[in-house]
């Protein structure tokens, strides 16, 4: 038996590492004990990444403990000792866990004979509660939901980093916290002591963060809730999605063709360096730009939102058509667009594909303040709604077609339930359009097009809490204009304006906190009440979400699912099977908000995410290089434009 002592609260607490057949039946006496007695044990992997479908990953080791003692099964020197994590596993009634999914998954993929279907129910997620009893993270001003900074505040905060401990051990092997995890030697004695001491806080930190939970009051019936969205979103980054590694390797070298090509566009204004704000700055205002944002060191602002603005796009690359787009503006957004895109996407689905050419992304179900949740490797959440060029990449399996399914303006109808403003209800009910209705009311029936943005950038800002200023930022008006159109906002929703006054007023005297309809707890910043409208409005929207993946997987429908994404659940299914899929899906995620309903768009495409796009969007069809990869989707599209 190997020693190492992990410290807690100034006690050396023993983590055992079994070397011999002796080790081992000890191993398993203390598995059987802590079974026969009901005991909850904390489980964790070290493992070479986070990669855990891409060729390479391997479980280092898996650990158990309890508050007073871990064991350290050295799993990558062999399959007897990963059939004996196996059979702990198993034996083991109950389970804890810091971020359960990924120790879940890992486990299912690379330990022999434990699914994740064995695992979920037995395990409870130590981050589930940190983040119900405080959302927000440690820059945020909260007590933060990694096992470092919940450990210190509720555990010991003189407890070492488990994982920033390990970086100097990485720098003396010629590596860094990123790369050093499959070369560290698994014999080292603080990577050993550092696994054990995760489940050792792991065991500790569990009944802490239940009890302030409790006291805190929140809503009990979350924490089944949460655990259960968890699996779901544990079964659907298992089954991964397809991607078309010809379309996608071809899709990387013309990004970086684009990039460049945009670059050049943008050394004719005198920028050399497309991220270089200096230059780009200077060339701006050189050509007549009127900046006022400034960073906090008091340089002039040129980030994506200043960006956007002189380009006249909104966020989602749509135009806004209230000036004149600055070249220099769109021609650094489209070089940097297309080699994020390049990096974030293309290379990143290529690099973490598996053998069957699936990639898997990490969802995040619990992720925002809000409890929005997160995509990444990659990060299709980041994706702008209309674009397909990436989408393309995703295929349906053979003989499937994409299906997707969202809400139908569903922050409008949460921000009408919940305000219980009347003229806004009252045109849901019709089926108006809101955004209609508002550019009506602020530039009369005649309104243009470009003022019908203008409305619907007004309307979510708003909402959310921006004031006239912000609003100008975003749509190119000018203050007074801006001004105008938020006053013709809340003149047409008079209730509305009353209910966010009021929210905000409550929100301070609770002490910036807030508790949604489905008894969520959100704090604000001191000087951020006035997102408080905002904060209710994505939480509420999320957890509808989440309810309408919970009906889904009750309707047996969650093997259809490839992702959950904002608003809109990506599936596939059979192509005799499409269109019915399609149709319970969206029955299944509508249902109603104090009396307003929350619809469904089901929306049946061709045999990649990217076709789903096509329908929205008939100059798509010019890309020749989608031609190519799609020929007998293009075909279809080129019909419909007919």
């Amino acid at each position: 038996m190997i020693n190492h002592t992990f410290p807690v609260l100034g006690r050396q607490i023993p983590v055992r590492v079994p070397q011999t057949v002796d080790d081992f039946r000890q191993f398993q006496r203390y598995v059987i004990d802590r079974a026969n007695a009901g005991e909850r044990v904390a489980y964790d992997t070290e493992t070479t990444g986070l990669g855990t479908y891409t060729s390479g990953f391997r479980i280092r080791t898996a650990q158990f403990g309890t508050p007073e003692e871990a064991w350290v099964l050295q799993v990558e020197k062999g399959d007897d000792l990963q059939r004996l994590a196996t059979w702990a596993l198993r034996t083991l009634p109950a389970l804890s866990m810091q971020n359960r999914n990924f120790d879940m998954l890992a486990s299912d993929r690379h330990l022999p004979g434990i699914t994740l279907e064995e695992l979920a129910p037995k395990t409870v997620d130590t981050y589930i509660y940190t983040h119900l009893a405080d959302p927000r993270r440690r820059d945020q001003g909260g007590v933060g939901n990694g096992l470092k900074d919940a450990a210190a505040h509720y555990v010991d905060p003189h407890a070492p980093d488990t994982q920033g401990g390990l970086i100097e051990e990485f720098h003396k092997i010629g590596h860094t916290k990123d790369t050093g995890w499959p070369h560290i030697d698994i014999d080292n004695p603080l990577y050993l002591s550092y696994a054990g001491g995760d489940v050792i806080l792991t065991s500790r930190l569990l009944p802490k963060v239940e009890a302030r939970v409790r006291e805190l009051g929140i809503n009990p019936s979350l924490i089944p809730f949460e655990h259960e969205v968890g699996f779901i979103c544990a079964l659907i980054e298992r089954r991964g999605m397809r991607i078309n590694r010809e379309y996608t390797t071809r899709l990387s070298a013309e990004l970086l063709e684009e990039s460049a090509r945009w670059a050049e566009e943008a050394k004719k204004y005198g920028v050399a360096n497309v991220n270089s704000t200096k230059q780009l700055s200077e060339a701006l205002l050189g050509m007549g730009e009127v900046i006022p944002e400034r960073t906090d060191g008091g340089a002039v602002q040129v980030d994506g939102k200043v960006l956007k603005r002189l380009a006249d796009v909104d966020k989602d690359w749509e135009p806004i058509e209230s000036r004149t787009p600055n070249p220099l503006a769109m021609a650094v957004l489209r070089s940097k667009r297309a080699s994020k895109w390049r990096s974030s996407y293309a290379e990143a689905m290529l690099r973490t594909a598996d053998e069957n050419d699936r990639v898997h992304p990490k969802i995040s179900a619990l992720a925002a303040r809000t409890a929005r949740m997160a995509i990444a490797d990659p990060p299709f959440q980041q994706l702008p709604s209309g674009k397909f060029e990436v989408r393309h990449a995703v295929r349906a399996d053979d003989g499937h077609r994409m299906i997707s399914v969202d809400y139908s303006s569903v922050e409008p109808r949460v921000m009408a339930a919940l305000s219980g403003d009347e003229r806004m209800t009252a045109a849901i009910l019709r089926g108006d359009d809101l955004h209609n209705l508002t550019a009506a009311s602020v530039y009369g029936p005649d309104f243009t097009p470009g003022q019908r943005k203008v409305a619907k950038v007004v309307q979510l800002g708003v909402a959310y809490g921006g004031g006239a200023k912000t609003i100008a930022a975003q749509t190119g008006l000018t203050i007074q204009a801006a001004q105008a159109a938020v006053k013709g906002y809340k003149r047409t929703y008079p209730q509305l304006a009353r209910y966010i006054r009021s929210l905000q007023a409550q929100v301070i005297r609770d002490g910036y906190t807030l508790r949604t309809p489905s008894g969520r707890r959100l704090v604000f910043d001191r000087d951020a009440a006035y997102a408080s409208f905002n904060g209710e409005i994505q939480s509420t929207a999320r957890d509808i979400f989440a309810q309408g993946l919970l009906e889904i997987h009750a309707r047996g429908l969650t093997p259809h699912v490839l992702l959950p994404i904002h608003d809109e659940i990506v599936a596939d299914a059979p192509e005799a099977q499409a269109a019915e899929v399609a149709r319970e899906i969206g029955e299944a995620m509508s249902m109603s908000l104090r009396g307003i309903p929350l619809g469904t768009d089901p929306d049946v495409g061709g045999g990649s995410w990217g076709s789903l796009y096509m329908k929205k969007a008939t100059t798509m069809i010019e890309n020749d290089t989608w031609y190519a990869a799609n020929p007998e989707e293009a075909a279809a599209a080129e019909a419909r434009r007919k």
